[in-house]
């Protein structure tokens, strides 16, 4: 059964003709049929999408020949298409954080996933998962803090009252795929801390290339599409997303008499009016009479194969 390629990618550099490279990449992401999110700002670009193989492939060259040229790259593989649609648009920045900061002069010290587990060993290093808390619940490194933050912008605060009080603390941080400990590790930097540490590629990275059975990893990482959630080796994991509330939900959430199946979990069940509920229910009945007709619709999940062959 084919699959589709994701490719999750990022780069700081300075760009000034935003229009005309978004105007590039919604042409080239139709034509090849991608799909995904791509944000681009005066600071760089980021974004996640997936195609064929191919697509995915000359995508990556495209972005190089019109100038990023030093993108942070990692591919992963989905049973089906991730994202309903595509979206290439302009932001302020391309990770909120709400801060000037001098992230080519002001960086944590990379380091690759093979030499992870060594550097948080050390018993005087604070490991700080920088992603929020709900994310964390899913899955972390063992003895890491969790910031307790609602959005990225909440790290800030964290950071004064934790962490910039003792500069000379070693530090070493993580996220999904490594874009937002740019930004957390360039203030930290930046506002006097020396020793700050950050893992190459993030989680991602680390799930990829350490094998399970050396791996300081517990539970699963959360990624922002219809996969969820991956595992090691970057296998698809076990959580979903509730439509009502979009958390994430196992399958002991599942069986809380407040689950319905594209409807509501025990954490909106009671917070959701019944007109939401019911208009979730006839997106679901659509959904399922869209995949019965074969026809395209955003909430369905496609298979490879169906997607390539159907013209969707």
């Amino acid at each position: 059964m084919s699959s589709f390629s994701v490719l999750a990618f990022y780069q700081f550099i300075e760009r000034k003709n935003l229009s005309e490279i978004e105007s590039l990449l919604k042409k080239k992401c139709v034509f090849s049929k991608i799909k995904g999110t791509i944000l681009l700002s005066a600071e760089g670009i980021n974004g996640t999408v997936s195609g064929s193989e191919r697509s995915i492939s000359e995508l990556s060259s495209y972005l190089k020949e019109i100038g990023f040229d030093d993108l942070n790259q990692k591919i992963s593989y989905s049973k089906f298409q991730p994202f309903p649609r595509l979206k290439v648009r302009i932001k302020k920045e391309i990770v909120t954080f709400k801060e000037e900061l001098n992230i080519m002069k002001n960086k944590g010290k990379h380091v690759d996933p093979d030499k992870w587990n060594d550097l948080i060993d050390d018993p005087e290093l604070i490991l700080i998962d920088v992603r929020n808390d709900f994310e964390v619940q899913m899955g972390t490194f063992e003895n890491a803090k969790n910031p307790d933050t609602k959005s990225f912008t909440d790290f800030k605060k964290y950071a004064e009252e934790n962490l910039l009080k003792n500069k000379d603390s070693k530090v070493a941080m993580f996220c999904t795929g490594g874009i937002r400990c740019e930004k957390a590790s360039s203030y930290l930097v930046g506002n006097g801390m020396k020793n700050v540490f950050q893992l190459k590629g993030g989680i991602l990275s680390y799930l990829e290339k350490v094998d399970v059975s050396k791996s300081k990893w517990n539970g699963e990482c959360f990624v922002f599409d219809r996969r969820v959630s991956l595992k090691s080796g970057l296998k698809e994991g076990t959580y979903k997303i509730c439509s009502g509330c979009r958390n994430p939900i196992n399958d002991k959430d599942k069986k809380s008499e407040f689950f319905e199946e594209g409807v509501s979990c025990k954490k909106c069940y009671k917070t959701t009016s019944d007109a939401k509920k019911n208009g979730l229910r006839e997106r679901a009945k659509q959904t399922k009479l869209a995949q019965e007709r074969g026809k395209n619709y955003p909430y369905l999940e496609v298979s490879a194969d169906e997607y390539f062959e159907s013209g969707f």
